[in-house]
């Protein structure tokens, strides 16, 4: 029997729950009556509401992903340079919040930002005045870099602990300083682990919509939230609309997936390429 029959189940599953339901949006997206229209596609993409929320999405997803990167990146390194212990047991830490359900995780912060919730408490007891966290931008931004931080961490922690230790050894003993050696020689070779949790965060972030419910209330509707409306909460009429805005939504997925993709692939082919 050849290995390859036991990913027919895989492959059956992936048949029915993603690539029928992917299928089902573009025939709602492009008919009408059963008929072949870019009606619903020109109403999503002529309204400026619906494109001012998708622009306010990206613009989120790229704010968090830049912040991530920028936390992700130094504790990843510094898992790497850790013992391997020491490193495994903060390596555990960083996953098993993940183990956790997303919307159990988003409600702990909107326990933590309430008026009355831990934060302010915390300010009360030091005679400080009550802040407004909750249903605020930054709070949106906050539970994003919360839920996908770890998602960053990882795929750079995976490439940095496998980095040749001599390459860096080699360019110390050659005169470069911490800096020139992290540049020339630490992040080429990490440029794959960046991309991909660049992949890994941005993707989500942009189709994130329990965050901005939970820390945003209705004050800020993202693209997710959108698509959401127009499926649960206008009914069946809203639809093809709702259909149109997640095919919009896919394509800039795409987009985004094969621009990693092709920029992981020449940072594999220029990895020995250090100088």
């Amino acid at each position: 029997m050849k290995r390859t029959v036991f990913a027919y189940p895989y492959i059956v599953w992936m048949l029915i729950f993603i690539l029928a339901p992917m299928l089902l949006i573009v025939w709602y997206a492009f008919t009408k009556n059963g008929a072949f229209t870019l009606t619903n596609l020109g109403a999503a993409l002529r309204d400026p509401i619906y494109m001012q929320v998708l622009a306010r999405s990206v613009w989120i997803a790229f704010e968090a992903t830049v912040i991530c990167l920028l936390l992700g990146y130094p504790i990843a390194w510094m898992l790497s340079t850790m013992k391997k212990s020491t490193a495994a047991i903060l390596y555990v830490l960083f996953v098993v919040p993940m183990w956790m359900n997303f919307l159990l995780r988003t409600y702990a912060w909107q326990a933590l930002l309430d008026s009355a919730g831990i934060l302010n408490s915390i300010l009360a007891f030091f005679g400080l005045p009550p802040q407004n966290l909750l249903y605020t931008e930054e709070a949106i931004m906050l539970g994003t870099v919360y839920n996908f931080l770890p998602f960053m961490v990882l795929p750079i922690y995976s490439v940095l602990v496998k980095l040749d230790k001599s390459l860096v050894e080699a360019a110390y003993d050659l005169g470069a300083n911490g800096v020139t050696t992290f540049f020339k020689v630490i992040l080429p070779q990490s440029i794959p682990g960046v991309i991909s949790g660049i992949t890994m965060v941005f993707i989500p972030a942009i189709t994130a919509f329990a965050i901005s419910r939970l820390l945003g209330g209705s004050k800020f509707m993202l693209y997710g939230d959108l698509i959401e409306n127009q499926f649960i909460t206008l009914g069946r009429d809203a639809w093809p609309v709702g259909s149109a805005l997640s095919f919009i939504l896919l394509v800039l997925v795409l987009i985004s997936m094969a621009v990693m993709r092709r920029a992981e692939r020449e940072a594999g082919e220029e990895g020995g390429m250090l100088w």
